[in-house]
């Protein structure tokens, strides 16, 4: 009787031993299936958000340059931002108020960056008269096509991706991510753009900025020796401190709300999957490895007496050098632009941009963007004064 009570009572232990074994494993798959489950829901929001942002060029994904699209998580590529200015236009047919091209190098992990300023002195990519105007009317004359194939003519690279955002996006995105922080140059004040009576005060040293003041920081020039040039670095500058943020795991983990509040005032040809392969690619990615680069020149006033018009002629000397930087980093060659130069496939070391001495001559390059007899100032610093604009 003994024995079978042992046996009886072993059975039992056996049978509870079993029922919370099953009972674990079913808390732990309900458990894995909410995590898959909110992982799914966020990957499909975000999917959602970036079918909504997506928005091809006219051209197609392959630029006119090249022979083949380039494969972004094996070849160099270059993507143009855009921040565009429409609300004195109230949203029709306005401006690039900044213009940022990006290169990026997925096998080595490097990135260059360069800011055009936007009073820039060129033939637009649709004009066939000749003539000359800033580089940022080609956004009102032909939206981001002909911004994009313009920017290609006067770097002589070819631009793979573009992004264009509003202001309310940029303030959106920030605020989204927590602000940003930034390292203040001097002190200045700018007025808001929600509030024209309201006026944001800046103190030079570090400060976390929310989305409405990082665009007040974006957008002073009046205020800035430097003028256009000291706007264009603050630019580049928050775009290297929202790169950091970006990289913050609670940012990682709320992609899906950032990219359905960018979804609303972004575009982009970018698709949702290149844009997770470059994620991985760019994991752990700071601003402190992005090489910037910079265009120097003079100032140029065209046209007579108080309507004289101001633009910036850059420097022939300079502007070849930026080229040939970005050329190389790329791996892109302008006289094999029918094959899609054979070195894109050779990783060798490239050239790193170095910001050259400005020379004043006020000539420019030897692409099509030459300098007519107008007489140029010998100031390598962009004037506030500018009645057209």
């Amino acid at each position: 009787m003994a024995e079978r009570v042992r046996v009886r009572v072993r059975k039992k232990k056996k049978s509870k031993r079993r029922k919370i074994l099953k009972r674990m494993m079913l808390l732990f798959a309900l458990a894995l299936l909410v995590v898959v489950g909110l992982g799914g829901y966020k990957l499909y929001k975000t999917i959602n958000a970036a079918d909504d942002s997506y928005d091809a060029l006219s051209r197609g994904d392959k630029s006119n340059l090249r022979s083949k699209v380039v494969d972004m998580k094996k070849k160099p590529f270059s993507i143009l931002f855009m921040g565009i200015e429409d609300y004195a236009t109230k949203g029709q047919k306005g401006r690039s108020d900044s213009l940022i091209v990006v290169t990026l190098d997925p096998k080595n992990k490097t990135m260059k960056m360069l800011s055009i300023p936007r009073d820039t002195r060129v033939q637009l990519a649709g004009d066939t008269t000749g003539s000359k105007t800033k580089i940022n009317a080609a956004f009102s004359k032909g939206g981001k096509d002909e911004t994009v194939e313009t920017v290609e003519h006067f770097l002589q690279i070819p631009i793979d991706k573009y992004v264009t955002v509003d202001f309310d996006g940029f303030k959106d995105v920030i605020n989204e991510v927590g602000g940003i922080d930034v390292d203040v140059p001097f002190d200045f004040d700018e007025k808001s753009d929600v509030d024209e009576s309201k006026r944001i005060y800046f103190k030079k040293g570090e400060m976390h900025l929310n989305g409405e003041e990082a665009l007040a920081y974006a957008r002073m020039r009046k205020q800035d020796k430097r003028g256009d040039f000291g706007r264009n670095d603050r630019q580049k500058q928050i775009l290297n401190a929202l790169i950091d943020q970006m990289s913050s795991a609670s940012n990682i983990a709320k992609i899906d709300k950032i990219a359905e509040k960018a979804s609303e005032n972004v575009e982009t040809n970018i698709r949702i999957t290149e844009g997770l392969a470059l994620q991985q690619i760019y994991s752990g990615f700071t601003s402190k490895k992005i090489d910037t680069l910079s265009i120097t020149g003079s100032d140029l006033y065209l046209g007579l007496g108080a309507k004289k018009t101001y633009y910036f002629e850059p420097d022939a000397t300079n502007l070849e050098k930026v080229k040939k930087t970005l050329q190389e980093h790329l791996h892109y060659k302008p006289e094999e632009s029918s094959t899609d130069s054979t070195t894109s496939d050779s990783y060798g070391t490239d050239s790193s941009g170095t910001n050259e001495s400005t020379t004043t001559d006020g000539s420019t390059s030897g692409s099509s963007y030459s300098n007519d007899s107008s007489t140029s100032s010998n100031s390598t610093t962009n004037s506030t004064t500018d009645s057209s604009y």
